[in-house]
């Protein structure tokens, strides 16, 4: 993932420079490059660097600042990555200008200050120097991009799960007027969570007990293993085997270590699963039905 470049010449050289900041250390993970652009001028240059032709060209009537109507990250959905496997997503920003739009930009970061490199302590940066825009009308376009997060290498640290800054800007057709926002929305990253479901004795007699045990662990970014869950409230629920419908029968907690074990009175045949709603950092996750034969 990189800053893409720009025609603007202060651009070029902070790029030179950020190039040649030697990437810090936290315990055995190398931190990746957390200098994000922090206006318009950085990513789509200015009017000066465009050359002064170009900037004359623009009327009073579309001499103003895009409009952005529309930033969506990943589809709508959460981020969420595991230990290992690199995952591509796409942020859409929807922009209108009386001249157009022509360009986009977005980028997701981690902090309290874009403005401050001590206070962000993650950044997911654009692969693509320039989005793919498509028109929706003649003032109106949708522009796209796409970022490879890497969990070995973007996420070094668990306490970056959570909820994500989202930078969103547009250039117009003018190639003068910009807007730049850091905070235009936000996003969640999350820690992918993994949940197991085991009923037994199968089969098992009629008033009998039944013993539900699992466990739910979710990605650790720091070790890149999973690890149990502590404490989180999970349901178990069952259906009948003439059923299409699940009910939920009980909420337990996850142990210290993330496992779970319940007993319920076998009635009739059907399926046990275990349900977890997830939390602000960790994805929701059920498992499929265990059957039980009840004779």
């Amino acid at each position: 993932m990189r800053i893409r470049a720009t025609v603007a010449a202060v651009s070029g050289a902070l790029a030179l420079s950020a190039l040649a900041v030697p990437a810090a250390l936290a315990g055995d993970h190398t931190v990746p490059n957390l200098n994000k652009p922090t206006s318009g001028a950085e990513v789509f240059g200015t009017a000066a660097a465009r050359g002064a032709s170009k900037a004359a060209a623009a009327t009073a009537a579309d001499a103003s600042e895009p409009v952005i109507s529309k930033v969506v990250v990943n589809g709508g959905k959460d981020v969420v990555l595991g230990t290992t496997a690199k995952k591509t997503i796409s942020i859409s920003v929807t922009a209108s200008h009386a001249s157009g739009v022509i360009d986009a930009y977005a980028d997701l970061w981690h902090g309290t200050n874009p403005n401050s490199p001590d206070t962000i302590d993650g950044a997911i940066l654009p692969n693509e120097d320039v989005s793919t825009c498509t028109k929706v009308n003649a003032t109106t376009s949708t522009c796209k991009l796409t970022f490879t997060i890497d969990p070995r290498y973007d996420l070094y640290k668990n306490s970056l799960a959570g909820t994500w800054h989202v930078t969103a800007g547009a250039l117009a057709g003018n190639q003068t007027d910009m807007v730049w926002n850091d905070y235009f929305s936000t996003a969640r990253v999350q820690r992918l969570s993994k949940l197991t479901v085991n009923a037994a004795p199968e089969p098992v007699k009629k008033g009998g007990t039944i013993t539900v045990t699992g466990k739910l662990s979710r990605a650790n970014w720091e070790d890149h293993a999973y690890h149990g869950y502590a404490t989180q409230p999970v349901k178990l629920q069952f259906r009948k085997k003439t059923s299409s419908t699940y009910t939920t029968i009980k909420t337990i907690k996850s142990s210290s270590v993330g496992n779970l074990k319940t007993t319920v009175k076998a009635s009739v045949d059907g399926y046990w699963r275990y349900s977890f709603a997830g939390t602000s950092t960790t994805p929701a996750v059920t498992t499929a039905g265990d059957f039980v034969d009840v004779k």
